[in-house]
């Protein structure tokens, strides 16, 4: 796992978009498109907008979700709000999570079998980006969750994390992608970033998979790392 630390936020959000636009182009280049995985974030959001400005082939990516809230269309709390509206009118193809369908397995299984279409049988994601939070739980891989366990199928239901039920990306899925960028922003960051470099199974971010990952970090989420 290669860390690059940033000066600040705006810099992590530049580089991020700047190694995104890179992977979409190798990617169609090699295989005629790319499938990305965004996970949501305040910093993600501005890395989106930021990529939203460049010469890229729009028409031959396809955008999946890493989590979701389950919660109504246009919800604030939803990643697909912000989401669409970091990209605005790029014309990306976004394949939102089903959370919205009164039976959340079955729209899991319905999204496992997007990601195929997408990306092979099984799916090997392009890109997957990722976050860390403060209590090392990536994607709604959370401490403690049953969903932790899962290793039969690339996307499961997560028990309710502040305050909202999720669907998530599991291990399988995470860890069969080509890369792994992370974007870790925040001095409450700090304690876990260390833990997901040392790749601590203890927390759920560190059990994902280390080789063709990248991370940017800024100067507070990087305080307890020695360089």
């Amino acid at each position: 796992m290669q860390l690059e630390v940033l000066a600040d936020e705006a810099a992590v959000a530049a580089a991020a978009a700047d190694r995104i636009a890179a992977e979409v182009r190798d990617a169609v280049a090699a295989r005629g498109r790319c499938v990305l995985a965004v996970s949501g974030g305040r910093t993600p959001w501005a890395m989106l907008r930021t990529l939203a400005g460049m010469d890229l082939p729009w028409d031959r990516l396809h955008v999946v979700q890493v989590d979701e809230r389950a919660a109504p269309a246009g919800d604030p709390d939803r990643n697909l709000t912000h989401l669409r509206a970091s990209l605005g009118a790029v014309p990306a193809r976004i394949h939102a999570m089903p959370v919205e369908q009164p039976a959340l397995e079955a729209a899991a299984a319905d999204y496992a079998r997007t990601l195929g279409e997408l990306a092979g049988t099984p799916p090997v994601l392009d890109l997957v980006h990722l976050g860390l939070g403060p209590d090392g739980h990536t994607a709604s891989l959370v401490p403690g969750d049953p969903v932790l366990d899962v290793g039969d199928v690339e996307v499961a239901l997560a028990g309710p994390y502040q305050g909202r039920r999720r669907m998530t990306l599991t291990y399988p899925a995470l860890n069969r992608a080509r890369r792994v960028l992370w974007v870790v922003t925040g001095a409450e960051k700090a304690p876990m970033l260390p833990r997901l470099l040392a790749g601590d199974p203890a927390i759920p971010a560190g059990r994902v998979r280390q080789a063709d990952a990248i991370v940017y970090a800024d100067p507070g989420a990087a305080a307890r790392i020695r360089r």
